[in-house]
């Protein structure tokens, strides 16, 4: 296996769609479920192609070969008083779990918040996912707080901790 990571462009836009709708049904660590995001192609391509050029936000995916099997998200605030801040999200296959893929990931969105003069990354995960957790306290996020009910999934709420990383 020979995976590799890059920004994302308008082109990987049907890809990215499959992706999301395969992670969405191994996991309900995710925003979503196996419906993945409600968007077509064309919509997809269009949301892709402003991280492609972005210079406070960018999209990586992890390829093994032409297969998305990762990806990562930093998006920076825009409003004045937390343009200083960004949030992080990222998502790995089930059956690449536990590879690298998600450090390698964090990584390079690390280094591209701090490129971008960003001071503080923050993020939500749920309270459950130890596998997560462990990854993010690894790359020195700290736990600042407990959002309760932040999910609810078929009518059951599950807490999310909040954390960040002061670059």
């Amino acid at each position: 296996m020979d995976v590799s990571i890059r920004r994302v462009n308008a082109a990987d836009a049907s890809n990215m769609l499959v992706y999301l709708k395969q992670i969405g049904s191994e996991s309900d660590n995710l925003l979503f479920g196996a419906e993945g995001l409600p968007y077509t192609v064309e919509e997809e391509s269009v949301i892709l192609d402003r991280y492609a050029v972005s210079d406070k936000a960018v999209m990586l995916i992890a390829l093994d070969g032409d297969v998305i099997v990762g990806n990562g998200v930093f998006t920076g605030f825009s409003r004045q008083r937390i343009a200083h801040r960004g949030e992080i999200a990222m998502s790995v296959r089930k059956d690449y779990w536990g590879q690298g893929i998600g450090s390698a990931l964090m990584e390079r969105l690390i280094l591209f918040a701090k490129q971008a003069g960003f001071a503080i990354i923050s993020l939500e995960v749920r309270a459950d996912n130890e596998r997560a957790i462990h990854l993010y306290e690894k790359f020195g996020f700290q736990r600042y707080g407990l959002f309760s009910r932040f999910f609810c999934i078929d009518g059951q709420y599950w807490d999310a901790v909040c954390m960040s990383l002061q670059l």
